[in-house]
């Protein structure tokens, strides 16, 4: 499994296909991109500029709202993953 560092997380990528009422399947360039996922691994924390290192606030399994063009995906085991930094996480949902 990837080991993010720092005040990184990976999150899922969840592939989420759309139909619409008639039963259309919308092509991918057409849909808005999912903007919560499910964090699947957690780096150590973010460190200050005093050398103090600050915990990240969500853990794995937490499902979490995200910056909609934030972070980067990434290709791993045939399965795809997207990178990004804890400040991009906009909430964690209950």
């Amino acid at each position: 499994m990837l080991k993010p560092l720092g005040d990184r997380v990976i999150l899922d990528q969840p592939q989420e296909e759309e139909t619409t009422v008639g039963g259309i399947v919308l092509a991918s360039n057409a849909q808005e991109k999912p903007s919560t996922a499910n964090v699947v691994a957690v780096g150590d924390g973010r460190v200050l500029d005093n050398g103090d290192k600050v915990a990240p606030t969500v853990k794995v399994g937490d499902k979490v709202l995200f910056d909609k063009y934030a972070g980067t995906e990434v290709k791993y085991q045939d399965s795809t993953y997207l990178v990004l930094h804890e400040k991009d996480l906009v909430a964690v949902i209950d």
